[in-house]
């Protein structure tokens, strides 16, 4: 209070001055809102839902009244024009072969070389070779020989592992299709390095070559498995070349990314420090980036050697060599018996790779910091070394000895017959699958009849079943109304491609089958995220086991899916719920442990329950872990999909494979491909796009 103001106020007191009556506030009455101001701020707000609501309406209006007309279906052995082009370009390629230079001087050294590489790895360890009934290097040489390198590389632990798991793939019965998969999956890998790790490196030293490949390796991670096998077919033939050509399109991405995101986080006063010391922009790699980036890099390899692993398997349907050939036949005969073990391989080898690049990764790390530490403790450090590689070199004597051993005697060449754990278990495995699908008959059949009545049936029908216009105008509509201009644009370019293959009914069909799955991924993904990112034990119990099912190759989740539901379009729903659900409740659960604990401390001060602290903070604060969770989950999803055309999932998986299996329809299957391609981008673009638009909390 001033000095005046004190003053006065004591002269009011006193009688000098009245005191002047208490002035009355006018009474507030509430504004008069006219509803020409209210209707444009209600409009802007909430024009995308009332956008989508009438393109609803709109679909819905046109589905009843149009149900069934101008829908572009295609009969199983019909072709359109596009089709019997497409088989005419196959023969034209075929009878290229000879004459073309670009065969001649560009594909066929390609492919001779990579057959002649795979070759003689097979004979070295997997197949008779010439004048031999065995291989060159017997099961025993090479059973050490993994051992020996999986100790030099990863430790005792991984030794131990792939010694055992490698002799179980011969106990199965597997022994040669197991070496054959291994054989495709290292070329694979060690090619995929020989190109990523240099295109990595540019990437990172370079921001306009991670402009210009950047998109290139979008392209490659969002197209699903199957939409590049019948083109790679149409240039390389079937076998082994175009597996391991298809493998490296499949694994060589998270390569390239991941090896140009360590190079580039590489710390910047460690760069300026050695750049200050006058080294060369070469130097500076060699010396700083390369080792302070390895474990990175190896973990890139990781996941090279884990894609690679997958499409090794798929690669089968192109007559790529390994465990996929005898899982398709498993699959194709209904064998469940005999599709679980061989399963069960792929799903060994995979625990094996992942177990074992993993831990070299941690050994690059530690051999890293040795380097970096000084005084007693790394020298101490540096004599264990020196006795690990004593070990090393006693071990590369024994391999020796076992290789000469394989290669010289009948008993440590050709692996032994017993004892036979592949038989008895595929066949307790059918009988366990008949008793419980006997057992639990009525619960199954409910689960798959109501999924398939009340979500994909009614979906499918309003896709597939409306006017093909009418359906294209919804989903470009509401690419623009979620995703913007750029997202419309694309998914027309989409629409056009798929309206062009001949195939815009088996497409939507597939796009039911692949958004209902997407749905159930999503929803299962938020509560399971929402639980690991509140509860630490909840995150430890179940992260392990997502951990497990994402190791495990895409071809085997269709083992058990068949054998519970058959061959329907719901074992398709399952394989593909199974294979997406670990990517996308990971993102979730780290989004939700993202949201800061200053503004969860805030929120829980105010006296918030739970529910509201998870629906009002939580997620709304990590909408970006759920949109991109979201999206991956649906790629995940589509892939799948596709995939369990193999068990009865119909729509485009079915006509790539029928083109594989029959010569005739090879310009259907083809023109299949180019369609999963178009609705993979559109999905893709779409979701990425909304995500960039709705991913940030408001």
């Amino acid at each position: 209070m001033s000095i005046a103001t004190e003053r006065a106020d004591r002269r009011r007191r006193s009688g000098e001055e009245p005191s002047e009556p208490p002035r009355r506030r006018p009474p507030t009455t509430p504004p008069v809102v006219s509803a020409g101001n209210t209707a444009p701020g209600f409009l802007r707000r909430n024009w995308r839902s009332l956008a989508i609501a009438g393109l609803a309406a709109f679909w819905l209006v046109l589905w009843a009244a149009q149900r069934g007309t101008q829908t572009l279906e295609l009969g199983g052995a019909d072709k359109t024009e596009v089709h019997l082009w497409l088989n005419n370009v196959r023969n034209s390629f075929d009878a290229a072969r000879n004459d073309s230079p670009f065969f001649a001087y560009v594909v066929q050294p390609i492919t001779d070389g990579i057959n002649g590489l795979v070759t003689f790895l097979q004979h070295l360890f997997s197949q008779a070779s010439a004048g031999r009934p065995v291989p060159e290097v017997g099961w025993l040489g090479l059973v050490v020989l993994l051992v020996w390198l999986a100790f030099a590389f990863a430790g005792v632990r991984s030794m131990l592992l792939v010694g055992v798991f490698v002799l179980l793939f011969g106990f199965f019965g597997y022994w040669r299709e197991s070496i054959d998969t291994l054989i495709v999956t290292f070329v694979a890998v060690g090619l995929s390095t020989v190109v990523g790790l240099p295109l990595g490196i540019w990437m990172s030293r370079s921001r306009r070559a991670s402009a210009a490949v950047t998109p290139v390796l979008d392209v490659m991670q969002t197209l699903p498995s199957f939409a590049y096998l019948a083109p790679l077919a149409l240039v390389f033939g079937i076998g082994p070349a175009v597996a391991i050509v298809a493998t490296i399109i499949y694994a060589l991405p998270p390569l390239v990314r991941i090896t140009e995101h360590g190079i580039r986080t590489v710390s910047p006063t460690t760069l300026e420090a050695v750049t200050s010391m006058g080294s060369t922009s070469w130097q500076t790699l060699a010396k700083a980036q390369l080792p302070m980036a390895r474990r990175t890099i190896v973990v890139g390899i990781n996941q090279c050697t884990m894609a690679a692993l997958s499409m090794a398997t798929i690669s089968a349907l192109i007559n790529g060599p390994g465990l996929g050939i005898p899982v398709v036949q498993a699959l194709q005969s209904l064998d469940v018996g005999s599709a679980f073990v061989s399963g069960l391989a792929i799903v060994l080898m995979a625990i094996m790779l992942d177990r074992t690049t993993t831990a070299a990764s941690e050994r690059s790390s530690i051999a890293a910091r040795i380097q970096r530490g000084s005084g007693a403790s790394r020298n101490g450090i540096l004599g264990g070394q020196r006795r690990r590689r004593m070990i090393i070199l006693a071990g590369a004597v024994v391999t020796a000895a076992a290789i000469y051993l394989s290669h010289n005697f009948l008993a440590f060449a050709k692996f032994p017959s017993s004892p036979d754990l592949g038989g008895p278990l595929g066949k307790a495995v059918s009988s366990l699958t008949s008793w419980f699908v006997g057992t639990f008959a009525g619960l199954t059949g409910w689960l798959k009849e109501s999924v398939t009545a009340l979500l994909v049936n009614p979906l499918e029908s309003l896709l597939a079943q409306s006017p093909w216009w009418a359906t294209g105008l919804v989903l470009l509509g509401l690419a623009f109304v979620l995703a913007g201009r750029r997202a419309a644009v694309i998914t027309l370019a989409c629409e056009a491609v798929i309206l062009g293959t001949g195939l815009w009914n088996e497409s939507m069909k597939t796009l039911a089958t692949t958004l209902v799955a997407t749905a159930v991924v999503v929803l299962v993904a938020i509560c399971l995220g929402v639980w690991m990112g509140r509860n630490k034990l909840a995150d430890s119990v179940i992260r392990p086991v997502l951990d497990a099912f994402q190791t495990i190759p895409s071809f085997v989740y269709l083992v058990p899916a068949l054998a519970l539901f058959g061959p329907t379009r719901f074992t398709a729903i399952v394989a593909a719920f199974a294979y997406g659900v670990p990517i996308a409740t990971k993102l979730v659960a780290d989004g939700i442990r993202g949201v800061s604990p200053v503004t969860i401390e805030a929120t829980e001060s105010m006296g918030t329950t739970p529910w509201q602290m998870v629906s009002k903070v939580q997620l709304p604060m990590a909408r970006s872990a759920v949109v991109l969770a979201a999206n991956q989950g649906l790629l995940y999803v589509l892939s799948m999909v596709v995939v369990g055309g193999l068990v009865g999932g119909g729509g485009l998986g079915y006509l790539v494979v029928a083109g594989f299996s029959q010569s005739q329809l090879f310009g259907k299957g083809l023109a299949a491909g180019i369609a999963i391609t178009a609705l993979g981008v559109m999905l893709d673009r779409i979701t990425q796009h909304a995500a960039a638009r709705f991913g940030s909390p408001r």
